[in-house]
């Protein structure tokens, strides 16, 4: 698998989001070609936004403007799961990749997708986990999640990702229940190492990775 790498730094949702519909629309009219191409985008979200899934109807208009009222966007997507927060200080990653065309299933994709922020946190010397119960997709330190998961593959496609916290400023979350689960915290590499942690640190680490595991040549 051959990967363009897209560093967007600091991005707003929004305009993230278009460039990934536009991508994955280049991936599928070149799934007949000889070359089928996949990308690796990496941002970070700014200004700070909530999104959520395709289960819009637990948050009517008022409960997105209370959202907005403290600075940040409010954005539906076209993702599974429920709602979550991006912004600055969190590393996101969103491949686009033609899963029908190198052969990987949905479920063996996401288990990748888990396996690289496991392994870029051991590297860093955070023990982290995975859950197998239903609707705890995602990375796990103790019983704060560190990594969400949101993914999308229609026609065999992927778009959307991982969001990794560096060095997020956690207080966000507090105005939400993350991913709808109650009972649960969130954490970041910063918390649980007790040093200043940035993105640029863990960027390169997680690239080398998720090359690692999907067998992939970044360009």
């Amino acid at each position: 698998m051959r990967l363009r790498l897209l560093n967007l730094g600091r991005i707003n949702y929004s305009s993230c989001f278009e460039i990934q519909k536009s991508l994955r629309s280049s991936v599928l009219s070149s799934r007949n070609s000889q070359s089928t191409n996949s990308y690796l985008i990496t941002c970070q979200h700014d200004p700070p936004v909530y999104t959520i899934g395709s289960r819009t109807d637990q948050y009517p208009e008022e409960e997105q403007n209370r959202l907005r009222s403290l600075g940040a966007h409010f954005c539906v997507t076209d993702r599974g799961g429920l709602i979550t927060f991006h912004g600055p200080g969190q590393l996101v990653v969103y491949p686009i990749i033609d899963l029908k065309a190198h052969r990987i299933s949905i479920r063996e994709y996401v288990a990748k997708l888990e396996s690289s922020a496991v392994e870029i946190c051991q590297q860093l010397g955070v023990g982290t986990r995975v859950e197998s119960e239903p609707g705890f997709t995602g990375v796990w330190a103790g019983d704060n999640k560190i990594c969400a998961i949101g993914v999308n593959a229609s026609r065999g496609v992927t778009s959307h990702g991982l969001a990794l916290n560096v060095c997020t400023d956690l207080a966000w979350f507090s105005h939400i229940v993350p991913c709808g689960l109650v009972g649960r915290g969130v954490t970041s590499l910063e918390r649980e190492l007790g040093r200043t942690v940035s993105v640029g640190e863990v960027l390169p680490l997680f690239v080398t990775t998720f090359s690692k595991l999907f067998n992939a040549q970044i360009l």
